[in-house]
């Protein structure tokens, strides 16, 4: 039988683990922006190793389930690391972390393969005679970049950075895969007492409704006002 009072009770209870939730997004977030924007350059500039790497890397990540890339580093991975630290007389004890640094890793590592194939086709979009001219006015590889290039390139991604960021935060409802007490965690808890998953399973729905709802609103107001390097007035949509 539906339970409206378990659903209400477990709705509010939730809401305490939303931060835990947002934590992993913008960590992996930033983590993730910060490599896929090199792996973009190291593809756009074409260097002859980092080229062919970084292009094995963001298929394998890309054309692998999110679920299999935690069980490799969540599962697999640890096992290797604490049979190497034994056989060398370490008494680091791997399995003693955080759960949540597992998540970090795990989402960075997936969103970063996303963004820089973002990063990769806005950098494209930008004619290379800019870049030209910046080297012409005496400016750095460097400078060019911070002053000219990017700005261009931020504004030309930032509709594929709102899709990635929304995509980010829905994955990591398989965070409580690693043990990690996020909201789908919590909420499969509360439901395994009574089995309420139906209220419970409703009550996530809902939540990262209102997450990404919000998380998009954000970025379109974002967005809107970055269109005014583009095409030189805000854009209202």
């Amino acid at each position: 039988m539906f339970d409206v009072a378990f659903l209400g009770k477990t709705f509010l209870l939730l809401w305490k683990a939303v931060p835990t939730t947002l934590i992993i997004t913008l960590v992996s977030l930033a983590a993730g922006a910060f490599l896929g924007f090199f792996i973009a350059l190291a593809r756009v500039h074409k260097t002859h190793l980092l080229h062919g790497v970084c292009a094995f890397y963001v298929s394998f990540v890309r054309g692998t389930p999110v679920v299999l890339q935690i069980l490799v580093v969540y599962s697999i991975f640890p096992s290797f690391l604490n049979a190497v630290f034994k056989k060398t007389g370490s008494s680091i004890n791997i399995f003693e972390l955080n759960p949540i640094i597992y998540a970090f890793v795990v989402f960075s590592l997936n969103t970063a393969a996303t963004l820089s194939e973002v990063f990769r086709s806005a950098l494209l979009t930008i004619n290379r005679g800019q870049l030209e001219a910046g080297y012409t006015s005496g400016l750095t590889t460097r400078q060019v970049y911070r002053r000219i290039l990017i700005p261009q390139a931020l504004v030309a991604a930032l509709p594929n950075i709102c899709n990635a960021t929304v995509a980010l935060i829905k994955n990591t409802s398989l965070a409580f895969m690693m043990t990690v007490k996020d909201v789908t965690a919590v909420a499969k808890i509360e439901a395994s007492y009574g089995y309420n998953y139906l209220e419970a399973y409703l009550d996530i729905f809902v939540i990262y409704v209102i997450i990404c709802s919000v998380v998009q609103a954000g970025l379109k107001k974002w967005e809107a006002r970055a269109s005014v390097f583009k095409t030189g007035r805000i854009s209202h949509a």
